[in-house]
């Protein structure tokens, strides 16, 4: 069993990881750190945590503590990732990974230094609408696959993550919050790379800064190409479709895990195959994943190194947005 503590316990760990834990075989909630010691109290209370840390610091020196899940604002993983690795603390973190690549090669280096598990918390990896998908893909369903989008809609106006407009603490809007799933879910149903991304988004009076809808183009090292369309402006949907020589997979509403969703296999007006599956306990398959991994395991399908990647091209969509240029991924 191993027992993590989550550094910075808010919103989404209350909302999806609670529940990702009580689901988990292989993996224990057992301790949090969060800024506010009240709410801390009260989270601990109401989802049966038995460790409240004051500090961050407390939290990863702590002998109760296997490893440490990194769920802080985006601009504090950094901080927080070095500090689990200097105490010898596996280390699963929320993505976006961060605020850009010298930092993920920072926290690369130092896991590695450590000699400990580094790990991204990429969940829709574990999702059994994008498994399914990837497997009908490898299979040649479709037969070579030449065009994809992936499509992430929510509406931020309520979001209680105060931080989410600040670009100090952010790594921007949706692109960095949700495109990041589109992109990593598209990569991993295509088993392939992003070689070049061409940016255009928008802001608005409440986004500040950062943009408010935007969509990327992308070229994968397979040769095929995609689309990623993202907005915190619209009512939720998450769309995931992938075309190719003899068939499409469509997945309408694929990524949540809220409800059951059809993966359809088409050619032409023809349904081919459907499959209904629920998403419902990926949380709870991700953190066994991760756990399984520091165990000695089969390894888990979101590393720090693959993390590396999706940074990589989050960088290049936000300076594609920049200076209106495609950029080359390396």
């Amino acid at each position: 069993m191993t027992r993590y503590g989550i550094l910075g316990f808010g919103n989404h760990a209350a909302k999806r990881l609670s529940k990702g834990f009580h689901e988990a075989e292989n993996s224990k909630l057992a301790g949090l750190w969060r800024r506010d010691q009240q709410k801390a109290q009260e989270n601990a209370k109401a989802y049966s945590i038995p460790h409240i840390f004051e500090t961050p610091e407390a939290l990863c020196s702590s002998p109760e503590i296997d490893a440490i899940f990194v769920v802080s604002p985006d601009a504090l993983h950094l901080p927080h990732v070095l500090l689990a690795a200097k105490h010898g603390k596996a280390v699963l973190c929320e993505k976006p990974l961060a605020m850009n690549v010298a930092e993920v090669e920072q926290m690369l280096a130092a896991t590695k230094a450590a000699g400990v598990k580094f790990g991204v918390a990429q969940n829709m990896r574990y999702n059994r609408s994008l498994q399914l998908a990837r497997e009908w893909i490898a299979e040649g369903k479709i037969g070579n696959p030449l065009l994809s989008h992936s499509q992430f809609v929510y509406n931020a106006e309520t979001s209680p993550r105060g931080w989410i407009y600040d670009p100090g603490m952010a790594r921007g809007g949706p692109i960095g919050d949700v495109g990041i799933h589109c992109l990593d879910a598209l990569r991993f149903a295509l088993g392939t790379d992003i070689t070049a991304v061409s940016t255009l988004a928008h802001g608005d009076e409440l986004s500040g800064e950062v943009e408010s809808y935007a969509a990327i183009s992308v070229a994968f090292a397979s040769g095929s190409m995609g689309a990623v369309t993202v907005t915190t402006r619209g009512s939720y949907r998450s769309l995931v479709e992938v075309v190719g020589q003899r068939g499409v997979i469509v997945c309408e509403n694929g990524m949540t895990v809220d409800h059951p969703v059809e993966v359809v296999l088409r050619r032409g007006k023809d349904v081919i195959e459907s499959v209904t599956v629920s998403n419902e306990d990926a949380y709870g398959r991700m953190l066994d994943g991760f756990s399984a991994w520091v165990e000695g395991g089969a390894p888990y399908l979101a590393t720090g190194e693959d993390g590396l990647h999706n940074q990589r091209v989050l960088d290049a969509a936000y300076a594609s947005w920049q200076d209106g240029r495609k950029q080359e991924i390396a």
